[in-house]
């Protein structure tokens, strides 16, 4: 099973709580890099600890909470080699995975209710990358990514 790493800030805890409870009892192994309350408390600081812990190989997937899920998905993409996605429905959720080997969801927490929120996480976990022709447009993004123009 996959290890996945989840963050949220105070507008995603109680979703990201929920997550956790369902990915550890669907057999993932889950990193919870917090936040751990309500409080009051900046998203990009739990974006860029989610990233980390998938640059150095200690998860393959990560999921973000916040509000919208966009403030998230804008701060992970800074972090060189992820590809997160701010998804609000299960066919982008999966087709992320399987044609953008995306390696981070993003959700919000009150755009979404839970129900469809675990629905969107089991898409985004149990798809896998397609490969084949989506590879060459993977490389494009690295090349963006290293400075490289592409044209």
């Amino acid at each position: 099973m996959k290890t996945i790493v989840l963050g949220a800030d105070h507008g995603g805890f109680e979703l990201k709580n929920i997550i956790k409870a369902h990915l550890e009892n669907s057999g993932f192994t889950v990193i919870d890099v917090g936040t751990n309350s309500a409080d009051s408390c900046d998203y990009p600081i739990f974006a860029s600890r989610l990233c980390k812990k998938i640059q150095v190989g200690e998860a393959e997937l990560g999921i973000l909470v916040c509000g919208t899920g966009i403030g998230m998905s804008m701060a992970a993409n800074k972090h060189k080699g992820i590809r997160a996605a701010c998804c609000s429905d299960t066919f982008s959720a999966r087709l992320t995975r399987l044609h953008n080997d995306a390696n981070v969801l993003c959700l919000g927490a009150r755009v979404l209710g839970a129900g469809l929120a675990l629905d969107l996480v089991n898409e985004f976990v149990n798809a896998e990358f397609e490969g084949d022709r989506h590879i060459k447009r993977l490389s494009l993004i690295e090349d963006i990514e290293n400075g490289k123009l592409v044209e």
